[in-house]
């Protein structure tokens, strides 16, 4: 068994959730979550290309693998894997820390992103323009 430590990632998005997030069985609404996952895509597009406007144009297969509870920390982990002239891919990975489990951590859902730079008048520009 290795001690090794896992190397620290940089979440775009880190955030507790609270009852206002819940449905009726005590469990986080997916469309919070989706809406988070929206928002960190947005975060890695303009941290990767340093374009400033972006709109979300899809948002590929999201499968919620484990539900997300009152208190966990959920961390969105968002990746770029493709940047065009207009477009960019996001990938974003979903993990919840478990409130009171002292550091159990479970994967969540992931989907892939795709953006489209926008200029102030919101219309479609290559990325950086």
């Amino acid at each position: 068994m290795s001690n090794e430590q896992q190397p620290i990632r940089d979440a775009a998005i880190r955030l507790t959730m609270m009852p206002r997030d819940t449905n009726a069985h005590g469990t986080v609404f997916g469309g919070v979550i989706l809406s988070y996952i929206d928002v960190a895509g947005g975060v890695e597009a303009v941290r990767h290309t340093k374009h400033e406007r972006f709109v979300t144009v899809a948002m590929k297969e999201v499968i919620f693998h484990e539900p997300v509870f009152i208190g966990d920390l959920v961390s969105f982990y968002a990746t770029t894997l493709k940047v065009g002239n207009t477009s960019i891919t996001v990938h974003v990975e979903v993990e919840a820390e478990r409130f009171g489990n002292k550091g159990e951590v479970v994967r969540v859902t992931s989907a892939d992103l795709i953006f489209v730079a926008i200029n102030e008048n919101r219309e479609k520009v290559a990325i950086g323009k």
